[in-house]
């Protein structure tokens, strides 16, 4: 067995109320999941992450934990889990399971303990701060939903930090006795037989110890969270991305190493790269952090190339290692966000699939993505999500990449659920369910299935180099890169733009064999690339 398998490694997310219910509730659940299985293993994936099953209150669906151990009932038993696994391993497929250490519920055990008074064991479990002379916060920390981070809790009579939902404690990383607790929980599941973590908000874990207020944003970016955010307003120096992570991150890896297995953390940073390369540094911490550059509304070119460049640099340094994604759970879906002209167009979705799954480092695709869904329109009086409720309607919140996955054209709710579904199935894609695409050679899932496959036969896309070549005259509408090893090399060249584009070839290539693209050409030294067109090309010598 390869224990380097993550390098390179292609991960399917399924976010488990959206996947498959089994019993009619109209809330996906792991069941659901292990009956629908074949599904991504006909994808040609190396591992799938579930978004959290644990019991919760479900304030953040699932992502607000109020037992680590146990399987909220919505989503099934610790049978079904077990179940699940044996499945997924049977059919080859690593299981990577969300972890989200950074917080909890304010209905886990813990919590009440903590809250009950100031000289009881678990009293500095959590972030507690007394206000300021006047009553106010200590200081002026904010959420990432909005608002102050601190919440004043009349039986102590002290602040707590949340900094997402008021439900969701921040946990005291600076306490011992957390650190081992935590320590603990990844082991029972390690125990159980994952294959890795993927660790919620990691850099989230520690706070600076006194307290400092962060200073303002004065017009700098913060990719994190949309401009009408108050969160953008800041500069995120104190609240999150501590030195104090990087030895907890270690005595992580030392029980991660225990059981082979892997840890990916997300990263989410306004200077991610030097975070993400020290946190993945080689041997040392987590095994590759996940990036949130291409989430983001921008796609030119020249942004794609600078974000790629600055994580590629800055994980050089440390010989840390990436995962690049471009649609999840938190963001609208790619085919909506990056769509210029407001029409669908095949050619475009399989581009961005193509692209994600070019970069140098592992990629995770979202369920969904395979099938070009585009984001859904979900009313407000239908909306779940309280991030979108508490900005509408300059944001609409995430349900819109969260609608239930469409697996029958003609079925009952598309076949997601024999009950009323938690969010409505989106009109919008009913043409695009599995059972279509599955039946037409040229639809974008057999075409994702094809690019997979393709892939998987490609050394140098799981874990050659990388570096960027100009595209004179069009560096905002062509993205070019060789991957290579020794010399061995593969040529990369994506049309971004709905024009087409005739490129001089410096170097003589030749198409690469049995890659699943058309519609290019090479005549007399140009490159003829159709809109949204993409050319895999190895140099003539090595043909």
């Amino acid at each position: 067995m390869d224990k380097d398998w993550w390098r390179g490694a292609v991960i399917y997310q399924i976010y488990p109320r959206s996947f498959m219910d089994s019993n009619g509730d109209g809330i996906g659940d792991l069941p659901g999941i292990t009956a629908r299985l074949d599904h991504v293993a006909a994808l040609g994936v190396d591992a799938i992450w579930v978004s959290p099953f644990f019991r919760s209150p479900m304030k953040d669906f699932g992502y607000d934990v109020a037992d680590y151990r146990a399987v909220d009932p919505m989503f099934g038993t610790l049978e079904d889990f077990d179940a699940m696994l044996a499945r997924a391993h049977a059919l080859g497929i690593k299981v990577i399971i969300d972890q989200v250490l950074s917080h909890t519920s304010d209905q886990h055990a813990w919590f009440a303990a903590s809250r009950a008074g100031r000289d009881n064991p678990q009293a500095d479990w959590y972030v507690w701060a007394d206000p300021r002379p006047d009553g106010t916060p200590p200081n002026n920390w904010l959420s990432v939903f909005g608002g102050s981070a601190w919440q004043w809790d009349s039986r102590r009579r002290q602040y707590y930090l949340h900094s997402f939902l008021v439900e969701q404690p921040d946990l005291n990383f600076h306490c011992p006795a957390v650190q081992d607790a935590l320590l603990a929980e990844v082991r029972f599941w390690c125990e159980r037989g994952v294959d890795g973590f993927r660790f919620d908000a990691c850099n989230h874990q520690f706070h600076n110890a006194q307290l400092r207020d962060n200073p303002p944003a004065d017009g700098g970016l913060v990719s994190t969270v949309r401009a009408d955010n108050p969160y953008a307003m800041q500069k995120h120096l104190h609240d999150k991305s501590q030195p104090e992570n990087l030895r907890f991150l270690e005595r992580l890896r030392a029980v991660l190493d225990e059981f082979g297995a892997v840890g990916l953390g997300e990263v989410g940073d306004e200077n991610a790269p030097p975070v993400m390369a020290s946190y993945t540094e080689r041997g040392k911490r987590l095994h590759l952090a996940y990036s949130f550059s291409l989430l983001t509304s921008e796609h030119s070119a020249s942004h794609l190339r600078t974000q790629v460049e600055a994580l590629d640099q800055a994980l050089a340094k440390t010989g840390g290692w990436g995962c690049w994604a471009v649609s999840n759970h938190d963001v609208p879906r790619v085919a909506s966000r990056w769509n210029a002209n407001g029409t669908e167009d095949t050619r475009r979705d399989r581009l961005w699939l193509t692209l994600l799954l070019s970069l140098r480092g592992s990629a995770s695709v979202y369920q969904g993505e395979e099938l070009g869904l585009p984001e859904a329109e979900v009313p407000f009086e239908l909306l779940q999500d309280p991030y979108g409720r508490a900005f509408w309607p300059e944001f609409k919140g995430r349900d819109g990449a969260r609608t239930p996955i469409p697996w029958v054209t003609d079925a009952h709710h598309a076949g997601f659920t024999s009950g009323t579904p938690w969010l409505p199935v989106s009109d919008m894609h009913l043409p695009l369910a599995i059972d279509r695409q599955s039946d037409d050679p040229a639809s974008m899932l057999n075409f994702s299935r094809a690019l997979l496959r393709w892939r998987r036969r490609q050394p140098l896309l799981r874990k050659g180099e990388m570096r960027f070549i100009d595209a004179p005259g069009v560096p905002d509408t062509v993205l070019w890169f060789e991957r290579h090893d020794g010399d061995a090399s593969l040529h990369g060249v994506f049309n971004l733009s709905d024009q087409p584009v005739s490129l001089d070839l410096p170097r003589r290539l030749a198409p690469a064999e049995g890659a699943p693209l058309v519609d290019t050409g090479i005549e007399g030294g140009l490159l003829a690339l159709p809109p949204y067109g993409v050319f895999f090309g190895v140099p003539l010598d090595a043909a």
